[in-house]
């Protein structure tokens, strides 16, 4: 009995073993199938993003095709579509209609953005910035004259900024940048160029803040692409990580990783020095005012010695045109009364139309973008005082002409205090 009982456990062993490999090669057989389906997926989803993101070729067509048939010409032209010394490299775009390269003009880095999609309205609620007339490359028309062309651009111009005494110094600087090739006269596919260009608010700015060292310099153009300065970081801080990542890493987690990821205390101060001064260029500038729609860290960049340069501008709009456009907006509460993320105005529930207020000035929206970036690593000497500060900060409310004084004497005590504390060092 014992010898049969050991006889059938002798034959039950092997099965049991057979079994079990059988039960892991499904295993891995299923895992492995599991793997290579969403290593495919991630792929795929990845070429197609890319592929609809990055359009670069397509507006390169665009524009070159424009200017072989001589409707449009800049400075970039040649370069772009002849010479091919005008590269596009890596894309950075986030916006199908709004192109952005890394790319290389020469021997100097640089980076390139160019529209692809007509936008006829200036839609408050919509991502992309105010654009073009319905029909590209439309104006000005054959036969129109140099002098009917500074006349447009400055009637343009008092509906974007407003009526100002200095306009026409405005439209001067403008017609300096049409002449492309410098040679004295401004051409009608430059005109077309400029004209197409002027509808983009980073455009204007970069004219108008020119000679300001927080703005990239403008270094060429064909039709409505640009070439601008490479900023060498393109964010306050943080990491950038893979998209399929940031699905796993919580919020909170994030915005401790990108603490981590920001240059020493003193460098952070003098960045943030150098966007105060950015928002004191825009606050009732040579030009007026100014409003900064998206304050997101990504906007802000800076160079290897730690001075502040703009990344994106596309969403600092003129007040004057702002204001025109949202007090014919519908709303029914005050979310409907938003422009990028950060120009907010209230909703008048007996007219069911936006106000044209926006509620909180510049300063206060880039403290509340500053306010952990400096907190953290703070010296203990003016951590209190900084604390008190920026927050102070925070509280301001309404336009920044009806408290004109209070907004100056934040940001200059702000600025006072940061400098203090590291211009006896090396990164000031």
């Amino acid at each position: 009995m014992a010898r049969g009982l050991f006889s059938w456990a002798g034959l039950r062993k092997p099965y049991y073993i057979q079994a079990r490999l059988s039960y892991m090669r499904m295993k891995y057989f299923f895992f492995s199938w599991l793997a290579v389906f969403i290593g495919s997926w991630v792929v795929y989803v990845q070429y197609s993003t890319y592929t609809e993101l990055c359009r670069g070729q397509d507006c390169k067509n665009t524009i070159c095709d424009e200017y072989r048939k001589g409707v449009i010409d800049g400075s970039a032209c040649s370069s772009l579509c002849d010479e091919e010394t005008l590269y596009l490299g890596k894309c950075l775009s986030t916006r199908s209609n709004n192109q952005v390269y890394m790319g290389s003009w020469g021997d100097l880095e640089a980076v390139i953005k160019c529209q692809m999609e007509e936008t006829v309205h200036f839609n408050l609620g919509a991502d992309t910035e105010p654009r073009k007339e319905a029909v590209l490359f439309d104006k000005p028309t054959k036969g129109t004259s140099v002098e009917k062309f500074k006349e447009m651009v400055f009637s343009y111009l008092k509906g974007k900024v407003g009526d100002q005494a200095n306009l026409l110094d405005l439209v001067g600087l403008i017609i300096s940048v049409a002449d492309g090739n410098k040679d004295g006269h401004i051409s009608l596919p430059e005109a077309k160029s400029t004209w197409a260009l002027l509808q983009l608010n980073e455009f204007l700015l970069m004219i108008i803040l020119q000679d300001k060292e927080h703005t990239p310099k403008l270094l060429g153009f064909c039709g409505d692409l640009y070439v601008m300065e490479k900023v060498q970081y393109t964010s306050l801080y943080g990491i950038s990580i893979p998209w399929i990542m940031e699905l796993f890493v919580p919020s909170g987690a994030r915005r401790s990783m990108d603490q981590w990821f920001t240059p020493s205390w003193p460098r952070k101060a003098k960045i943030s020095i150098g966007l105060l001064e950015f928002v004191e260029d825009i606050f009732h500038g040579t030009f007026g005012n100014f409003l900064m729609c998206d304050t997101s860290a990504n906007n802000f960049g800076y160079n290897a010695k730690h001075d502040l340069k703009m990344v994106d501008m596309r969403k600092i709009v003129p007040e004057v045109s702002f204001k025109d456009l949202i007090r014919d907006r519908h709303c029914e509460t005050d979310e409907d009364c938003v422009y990028g993320m950060d120009c907010r105005t209230t909703c008048d529930q007996t007219k069911t139309k936006c106000t044209t207020e926006v509620i909180q000035p510049n300063l206060a929206k880039v403290c509340q973008s500053l306010k952990d970036y400096l907190l953290q690593g703070a010296p203990p000497e003016i951590r209190e005082e900084l604390e008190k500060q920026l927050y102070s900060c925070l509280a301001l409310k309404g336009t920044a002409d009806q408290m004109e004084m209070e907004h100056s004497l934040i940001l200059n005590n702000l600025k006072t205090l940061l400098w203090k504390k590291i211009s006896h060092t090396k990164d000031s």
